[in-house]
């Protein structure tokens, strides 16, 4: 908006309408008190002053205006008729006029000079803008990185109060922060405590991480700088979003003593599952001799609790050898003995095995996929073991159902053996555990006997094959237990 100060009716009137005839709003006083009372209400973006005013002439409204912070900066054209002369003209420019015309005015020159003004008016204010806008920017950035040193010193702090060993490291892996007890086991801030020589490098595993955006977790010996030997220790390494990228927070922490629990237990384990193995082997052998002579006697009642006893000889000969598999797991010494060998009569001595101890079942097992010439390399004993584990679990968790199906699907290069069953089902949040050691879903567990082992020892089975296990269910629908082994034979069997 424009301000035209005059004390002339006439003058504002002929300047307004010349004015708003160019689409300018415009706004008027006429004495320079009024003109002041405007200024310090409203903003404008050129004041046309007159200098020849009663009370107060224009150059002293001019001085005033410069005087205020909120309007020094207004550009201001003096309208003169009377003083003309150098000495007027130089005194409109020290009072702070940007520019003196005398009357009478050429319109066009005047809406030039007008023009001008307003436009750089717009470009000084659209500045202004830029600029404050950058300030409240930069003010913003300070603060935002005061915050974040204070978080990066908070984290610190707590990493330091830690009993791990704790660090942080950016996304390309390069070390940035350690606690006191890094130094237990490294003599540099920049380097990883030294591995066990069978242990891969922290430093490759934590680059595949880093490249993959994934947490690490992994279990390391490292040793102490003070101390000959090694101890076990967790990593985990994990993601925070800090200054727009990932960096990264890890800690060590010390299992020695669970580890060394742990292979306790597994020696303990493996000692009493051979030391029961032995007597249960002979209770077995002398059940049999005793059903088979009570078999010959028909009228026997006792028949019949023989078997229950055989039954219950089986299941805990089941658990023993379920807990010796597991040992040799934990010890790293299942043994494995591949060869190739037909999927077809792997399936089909799983499925009479099953028939033959599940006899007294109604339900019907059936067989889909045609794999009659299928010819596969791996340890025929140990995947008809993981065979005879799923169709076990379909017949004691699928009782009172019609029927388990049995299906064999060739793939590109691998085959896919599936079980499907039509019973209670897994819910979906408890399926990733089904596989991992002693887990039992907990609304199963009373109702079923079992140590939680055979699925993880069916994974280990499938996973020394470079194969694939997993389920599929829902709660009521029944389940799907799949594994999935490599066709490639090897060379020497083509």
């Amino acid at each position: 908006m424009i301000l035209i100060v005059d004390d002339n009716p006439d003058n504002i009137y002929s300047l307004q309408k010349l004015l708003e005839s160019k689409n300018f709003k415009v706004d008027t006083a006429q004495s320079g008190e009024e003109a002041l009372k405007k200024i310090l209400k409203y903003n404008y973006a050129l004041i046309i002053l007159d200098v020849q005013m009663p009370d107060m002439d224009g150059f002293e409204v001019a001085e005033n205006i410069a005087g205020f912070s909120k309007t020094k900066e207004t550009p201001i054209i003096f309208l003169s008729a009377v003083n003309t002369d150098k000495r007027f003209i130089t005194k409109g420019y020290d009072s702070g006029g940007l520019d003196y015309v005398t009357k009478p005015v050429d319109p066009d020159i005047l809406m030039l000079k007008v023009k001008t003004f307003y436009r750089l008016y717009e470009q000084t204010q659209a500045l202004k803008d830029i600029q404050q806008t950058l300030e409240r920017e930069v003010e913003g950035r300070k603060q935002a990185q005061k915050e974040l040193r204070s978080k990066v010193d908070y984290l610190h702090t707590l990493l330091e109060s830690l009993p791990q060993i704790a660090f942080t490291c950016d996304h390309r892996g390069n070390i940035g922060f350690v606690n006191g007890r890094w130094f237990q086991f490294s003599d540099n801030e920049h380097t990883f405590p030294q591995t066990h020589p069978d242990d891969r490098p922290i430093a490759a595993e934590l680059q595949e991480s880093l490249e993959s955006g994934k947490p690490l977790e992994m279990e390391v010996r490292v040793k102490k700088r003070d101390e000959s030997g090694y101890s076990y220790q967790l990593l985990r390494v994990w993601p925070i979003l800090e200054n727009g990228e990932n960096n990264w927070v890890g800690t060590f922490t010390d299992i020695d003593a669970q580890k060394k629990a742990e292979k306790e237990k597994d020696e303990f384990l493996s000692i009493a599952s051979h030391e029961l193995k032995t007597p249960l082997t002979s209770i077995k052998a002398y059940m049999q001799l005793l059903d088979r002579k009570l078999k010959l006697d028909k009228g026997c009642a006792e028949s019949k609790y023989v078997n229950r006893v055989q039954d219950q000889v089986e299941k805990l000969n089941s658990l023993i050898t379920d807990l010796l598999d597991l040992s040799k797991i934990d010890n790293g010494k299942l043994g494995i003995n591949k060869k190739v060998f037909s999927l077809e009569r792997m399936v089909q001595n799983a499925i009479d095995s099953i028939v033959q101890t599940h006899d007294q079942s109604n339900m019907e097992l059936y067989r889909q996929g045609d794999i009659s010439d299928l010819m596969v390399y791996g340890d025929e004993i140990r995947l008809e073991q993981v065979l005879v584990n799923f169709l076990t679990n379909a017949y004691k968790y699928a009782a009172g159902t019609e029927k388990v199906i049995v299906d064999c699907e060739v793939m590109v290069d691998f085959v896919k053996v599936s079980v499907i069953d039509f019973g209670i089902g897994i819910p979906e949040s408890k399926q990733p555990e089904v596989f991992d050691k002693f887990y039992r879903v907990e609304e199963t567990s009373f109702d079923f006997q079992g140590l939680g082992i055979g699925l993880y020892i069916c994974s280990e089975i499938i996973r020394s094959h470079q194969g694939t296990i997993a389920v599929e269910s829902s709660a009521g629908n029944g389940a799907t237990f799949y594994f999935t082994i490599p066709l490639n034979l090897p060379t020497d069997a083509k």
